[in-house]
């Protein structure tokens, strides 16, 4: 009898969700004896209008799934992931690095000024708080602007992409599907970057099988990194359907999409991203790496 793994649904995520969307498909779950049950995100907080304040913003609102105890386990950003971990009320531990390598860049409308980050100083940039594109976002502008001139405003993807189509917003943070949208629209890019996700689990998620999940998923990541393009009709289908057919497989440029093999995360890497999560009042003082992350068993102690 297989095992479960319930994990996140895809929805607007599937350039994240990848490796597993392709380890299903390709019966590498099988093969490990583990069955995947992709579970649909749910959000209690909804945001009607654009909000300017992230403390005004629940962490945790597109995870309600995972805090319900019907997902056990779910992939985000770095930065994001350290602060849900840290919020959880059901306890939840970083258990590793996820295996997409995410893309963000900053997109500005067609003919806009914004060509370059210092156009962007005291410009309200869209994205979406305590998600990858809310983090990426401040740090592709901190190297280029003072900390007060960096306007972060938070949306949802969609609004935010609407909000700098009709100048509301000076530039939005996008990542794939939807940069090969907003270039193939005729949107400017600012600033691009890559960076790091992590999985979250719940505290009792058994290391076994996810060790076995890692093996499924690194089969995957061959597999996609082999051919990339045979799989980005599931990043398509993430689109909302009013964007799906404005792109077309050859609209992507392949380099940007980028997947590694399945990597622990280490104490260095937490401090660093802790410490700068820090200095930006993106989370609390007092959290240590043993609180938040689930230790090595092979190493004998926590990572």
């Amino acid at each position: 009898m297989a095992i479960t793994v319930r994990t996140e649904g895809i929805g607007p995520s599937a350039v994240f969700a990848l490796p597993w969307l392709v380890a299903d498909e390709r019966g590498y779950f099988a093969s490990e004896g583990i069955s995947v049950e992709f579970v649909e995100n749910r959000a209690e907080q909804v945001l009607t209008q654009p909000v300017e304040d992230h403390g005004l913003v629940d962490s945790i609102r597109n995870h309600v799934p995972f805090e319900e105890g019907r997902v056990d386990l779910y992939r985000a950003c770095e930065w994001g992931q350290i602060r849900r971990a840290h919020d959880s009320r059901r306890g939840a531990r970083i258990i590793g690095k996820r295996s997409s390598v995410a893309v963000m860049a900053l997109m500005a409308a067609p003919g806009s000024k914004h060509f370059y980050p210092q156009t962007l100083a005291n410009e309200p940039v869209a994205v979406s708080f305590h998600n990858g594109n809310h983090y990426a976002a401040i740090q592709m502008l901190e190297g280029f602007l003072e900390t007060g001139e960096i306007k972060t405003v938070g949306y949802h993807t969609i609004d935010g992409y609407r909000a700098v189509r009709s100048g509301e917003a000076a530039a939005v943070a996008l990542s794939e599907p939807w940069i090969a949208l907003a270039e193939k629209q005729g949107f400017q890019k600012v600033i691009e970057t890559h960076y790091a996700g992590l999985e979250l689990a719940s505290p009792d998620f058994d290391r076994d099988v996810y060790a076995a999940c890692n093996r499924a998923i690194g089969r995957a990541v061959a597999d996609i990194n082999a051919d990339k393009r045979r799989y980005l009709h599931y990043l398509i289908d993430s689109l909302p359907e009013v964007f799906r057919g404005e792109i077309t497989p050859d609209d992507f440029h392949l380099p940007r999409l980028r997947y590694v093999q399945p990597e622990p995360y280490t104490r260095v890497e937490f401090e660093k991203a802790y410490s700068w999560m820090l200095r930006w009042g993106l989370i609390e003082p007092g959290s240590r790496y043993e609180d938040l992350v689930i230790g090595d068993p092979d190493a004998g102690t926590v990572r």
